[in-house]
């Protein structure tokens, strides 16, 4: 992982911890009791889920299965985490952990998740390769993260937003691009769903930002917009107040092939 992007996703998500633990956008998304229908995960599993900010995936996943290793790269995000699941559980365990760089052997987990998260990560073939070589032979890999929209244009008016509010943004990836990744690691996609998430202005901007002039520059991007690119992203403003916009969420389910 680049060592400044690194860096900086350590600063903003340790700065941050406690409001990813408690977003509503984060903690209460429809697609985590999705993920548990879809994954139907057993007892005896072993499970890994990768960067888990505030925890919403392992807290989702560990009534069901044996084990949960819980990772992240910030250790201030980890510690926040850890401190509010100890209470629910024990069978989730702790590790500071590069989503491009796994400390783990391989062939181990029987599923491995991460979600809202790989749009920080700057070589997203990295993180798939690693996720495809932890995973056991036929086991579950789950990917659910914002992702461009396939028009050029459209697709850098997105990633550009997020960086302006965000410097730990890396690029959301479109879904061809993610597919070409999974296909060319072995992992086969069995179920997918495209989604629109509701991005509520004020919480949204208030949660990275840094200061009123890093607000404004978000804001004078958003209002910049064309009609095209406005109508794609359901902007919603009144007067010279920004109260909300839509993106594009993907979340796919794969299963890893046999060597």
């Amino acid at each position: 992982m680049d060592e400044s992007v690194k860096e900086k996703v350590k600063d903003v998500f340790g700065k941050n911890a406690d409001k990813y633990r408690t977003s509503e956008l984060h903690a209460k998304g429809d697609d985590l009791p999705l993920l548990v229908e879809w994954l139907k995960p057993q007892n005896s599993w072993s499970v890994l889920d990768v960067a888990t900010g505030g925890g919403h995936v392992s807290k989702a996943l560990a009534p069901h299965v044996k084990t949960v290793f819980s990772t992240d790269l910030t250790e201030q995000m980890l510690e926040n985490t850890a401190n509010y699941l100890d209470s629910f559980f024990e069978n989730v365990s702790y590790v500071i952990a590069d989503a491009e760089d796994l400390p783990f052997l391989s062939n181990r987990f029987d599923a491995v998740v991460c979600r809202i998260a790989p749009h920080h990560f700057p070589q997203p073939e990295k993180f798939i390769e690693e996720a495809a070589r932890v995973l056991k032979p036929k086991g579950k890999f789950v990917l659910i993260d914002n992702v461009a929209p396939e028009n050029p244009k459209l697709a850098e008016f997105m990633n550009r937003t997020e960086k302006l509010r965000d410097g730990s943004h890396a690029r959301c990836l479109s879904k061809i691009e993610w597919s070409k990744l999974l296909d060319r690691h072995g992992l086969v996609q069995i179920k997918s769903l495209d989604r629109k998430k509701t991005f509520h202005y004020p919480a949204w901007v208030d949660r990275t930002a840094e200061s009123e002039e890093q607000k404004d520059r978000v804001k004078q991007h958003l209002l910049s917009a064309d009609q095209e690119t406005a109508t794609y992203f359901f902007l919603a403003v009144q007067g010279d107040t920004i109260q909300s916009f839509v993106i594009d969420e993907w979340m796919v389910m794969c299963t890893k092939e046999e060597a």
